[in-house]
């Protein structure tokens, strides 16, 4: 397993590949191995034939690449099964699939109740996980939590070979340069070098942070609701509310990584505290505390306890009318300000929103502009819960998708006590 420095980066969208141009042989090389295989990650089995289509290189060129990446261990390839190989006339081409059950990346979600870590295969594939809740949200206890996650994940049998790095999600404003959590208010963190603390206890695998609602918007836009949308804002509503917003093509960062705090938008001036500080944040209109209260529950209620209040709910009953204005007045606001097709809303916000949708609707119709809000189109979360495991996933891939035979030489993982 490669080493290396902890180097968290913002998540970007998706980039149409290309083959290289210019450099040397062995750059044209390597950047087409990491092209090819980066298309296999996203699309999942591919043929010879199809690889050829996509990637524009002459099928002689294929196959040497493919068998570079099956000698990796990163490929296998098959026959096509007798419906496919009967479908058309000629030799039928190899089917190509990513080796999910080899090569494999560990992603953690932390959130304020609990912390979910998985092994995902190349592909995208889910191949163990262990979720455990906490109630201590210290950052020495959050890291022990981790480790112990993920030498539990590691000890499973799914666990494949080569584990190439460790992507994690945080509801907070992360530093990308050093991934020190500057601001968490949710977990009462300020300044915290998570970062550097978990990459001192596991030396040897690659590190990256990212803001949970950024993740999640970018694991949507590669695998779930927003694939092909360039305009896209999701929204994460838990205890706090975050967001991450792609515009024209390109993620919203800002300055220094901490665009999209979008729960932080003062929505109802002289409202709430919010745990930031200010009062009439939109999170303590919209996010779980305020579902609770609208349910008749303790503000700190359990996800879970919530989840199945919800259920029992009808929709547009009135109980969660002055939850349903307020999400459709923020999201209103937003939706005049960046003009997004796509507004996506997830977290527990995923559940919430279908029992409030004519009520968000009738305030988009008074509160935002038409012709953007007409543009506007809202879903839920097609990876449900998962958005943000499998950004925190798509973090990890970035040195693997972008040189694969650099990555691949392997060492063993270790933990540090």
């Amino acid at each position: 397993m490669p080493g290396g420095p902890h180097r968290p980066r913002a998540p970007g969208p998706v980039q149409p590949v290309r083959a290289a141009r210019g450099g040397t042989q062995e750059d044209v090389r390597r950047h087409n191995l990491g092209t090819l295989l980066a298309h296999l990650h996203e699309s999942g089995p591919l043929t010879r034939a199809e690889l050829t289509a996509r990637m524009g290189l002459n099928r002689s060129t294929i196959a040497v690449l493919v068998a570079e990446l099956a000698a990796l261990g990163a490929v296998q390839e098959q026959r096509p099964d007798a419906a496919q190989s009967q479908s058309g006339a000629g030799r039928p081409s190899l089917v190509v699939t990513p080796a999910s059950d080899q090569i494999q990346v560990i992603a953690a979600d932390i959130a304020v109740d609990r912390v979910t870590v998985a092994l995902i295969g190349l592909g995208g594939t889910v191949c163990t996980r262990r979720t455990r809740r906490q109630s201590d949200c210290r950052p020495t206890a959050v890291l022990e939590l981790v480790l112990a996650l993920v030498e539990e994940v590691l000890a499973d049998p799914a666990a494949g070979q080569n584990v190439v790095g460790l992507g994690l999600a945080l509801p907070g404003v992360i530093r990308q340069s050093d991934g020190c959590v500057r601001f968490a208010p949710n977990l009462a963190w300020v300044d915290v070098p998570f970062g550097e603390m978990l990459q001192r206890r596991l030396p040897d695998l690659p590190i990256w942070l990212g803001n949970d609602a950024d993740l999640g918007l970018l694991a949507e836009h590669r695998r779930g609701a927003a694939q092909g949308v360039d305009d896209v804002v999701f929204l994460a509503g838990e205890v706090g509310v975050g967001g991450g917003m792609v515009i024209g093509g390109h993620p919203v960062a800002g300055a220094g990584g901490y665009a999209g705090e979008l729960g932080h938008m003062v929505i109802r001036p002289g409202g709430r505290r919010c745990r930031c500080g200010a009062h009439g944040c939109w999170e303590t209109e919209i996010g779980l505390p305020a579902v609770a209260r609208a349910l008749h529950l303790p503000e700190d209620a359990a996800s879970d306890d919530l989840i199945a209040a919800l259920a029992r709910l009808e929709p547009d009953d009135g109980t969660l009318a002055e939850v349903g204005h307020y999400l459709g007045l923020g999201m209103a606001s937003i939706i005049n300000l960046v003009n997004p097709r796509l507004f996506i809303v997830g977290g527990l916000l995923r559940e919430v929103f279908p029992l409030v949708r004519g009520q968000v609707e009738a305030t988009l119709r008074s509160a935002a502009l038409t012709a953007p809000a007409d543009q506007a189109r809202v879903a839920v979360p097609a990876l449900g819960g998962d958005a943000a495991l499998f950004g925190a996933s798509e973090l990890a891939w970035s040195d693997l998708l972008a040189d694969p035979t650099a990555v691949l030489g392997g060492r063993d993982l270790q933990v540090m006590p």
